[in-house]
């Protein structure tokens, strides 16, 4: 079998880029077999447009979040499903610190204002330091997307559910061979997995573990993202997801007792309402020293890429850095310089 790309893994980076790639009259295989721990199965699927304690802009937000709404919707009309809806962010302020740096902010930025019925929401939460609105942000149901997309794969005979051996694959710049398969080019949008990938283990990845708890909280409204140090998100089933953590030394990728003794403390001492923990997941994010995603071919061995590096951003950094890759490999299109792994030259060179 010869085709254009085969795709590695199948998390929101691969599923964008096959998406695209298809689009754009491609031929591709995608190679992935799901683990529990990848960071798309535990993510909350939130694009918010501010971040940290500064409450800044994140980086590229008025390119890549209209980019990204416009993407899920497309997706949504192809697969016939509910991908994408908007659900603004209420943030109750734990300290006064926190509601002064969002009072400085406020006449500065546009993505922040104060709600008009700021005490409705004390009929579910204590009382904080009051609350401010971040709008537009966007909530992605990004377990249905990848599983519908994950189907379509299947229906066009372009999906192998297996480990890929990269052993058993031989890597020329001309071409790639893995089994019967001969591929023009190899694209590694395989999450955490890609740390010990040779072609690109020499870059910047930062492991970071986040963990989550699934709740049911049956009197608590699906209209809004709550968030108090930890972020209450609507998921799916009627449940909420409720974390995350930001791990940079950990032993285990498996959830434990001391998350979900302190997020129910948390919950308990913030949430009026009763709550049911149902889950508790845990998963490894791609992130990265510089905190910009790793887009392109490799430097000097033409036939191999990558589009990976998305840390915590994956739901609005994703669709416009695959589209970004694919007018690239299509038509040579230049990738955001910040974005480009050929900016990693040097290292990759070795």
């Amino acid at each position: 079998m010869t085709i254009d790309f085969l795709i590695i893994g199948q998390g929101i980076c691969g599923t964008m880029l096959s998406w695209n790639l298809l689009r754009a009259g491609k031929s591709v295989i995608v190679i992935d077999k799901p683990t529990p721990n990848s960071a798309s199965k535990v993510a909350s699927g939130v694009i918010n447009p501010v971040t940290g304690r500064r409450v800044v802009r994140t980086w590229e937000i008025e390119t890549l979040m209209p980019f990204a709404i416009e993407a899920y919707k497309k997706l949504e009309i192809e697969l016939s499903l509910s991908v994408v809806r908007q659900c603004n962010i209420l943030d109750f302020h734990g300290t006064p610190q926190m509601k002064m740096a969002f009072a400085d902010r406020l006449n500065e930025e546009p993505f922040l204002s104060t709600p008009t019925n700021e005490n409705d929401y004390y009929q579910w939460f204590h009382p904080a330091f009051g609350v401010t609105e971040i709008n537009p942000c966007w909530l992605i149901q990004l377990n249905s997307l990848l599983n519908s997309w994950r189907d379509e794969l299947r229906k066009k005979d372009c999906l192998l559910e297996e480990n890929f051996d990269i052993n058993n694959c031989s890597i020329q710049p001309e071409k790639i061979v893995y089994q019967d398969i001969i591929a023009q080019k190899i694209i590694f949008c395989d999450g955490t997995i890609g740390f010990d990938n040779p072609y690109f283990k020499l870059l910047p990845y930062a492991r970071n573990k986040g963990q989550a708890l699934i709740a049911s909280i049956p009197d608590l409204p699906t209209t809004h993202i709550f968030k108090q140090g930890i972020n209450i998100v609507p998921w799916q089933d009627g449940l909420f997801w409720i974390g995350s953590s930001y791990e940079w030394d950990f032993t285990t990728l498996a959830p434990t007792v001391d998350f979900k003794e302190k997020v129910e403390n948390q919950l308990k001492q913030w949430l009026k309402l009763p709550f049911t923990i149902e889950d508790h997941i845990a998963g490894e994010r791609p992130a990265n020293m510089e905190r910009r995603p790793f887009v392109g071919l490799h430097p000097v061995i033409p036939s191999v890429g990558i589009l990976n590096g998305m840390g915590t951003k994956g739901c609005s950094l994703a669709p416009y850095f695959a589209d970004q890759l694919t007018n690239y490999l299509v038509g040579g299109t230049a990738i955001h310089p910040q974005a480009d792994v050929q900016r990693f030259r040097k290292i990759l060179s070795r």
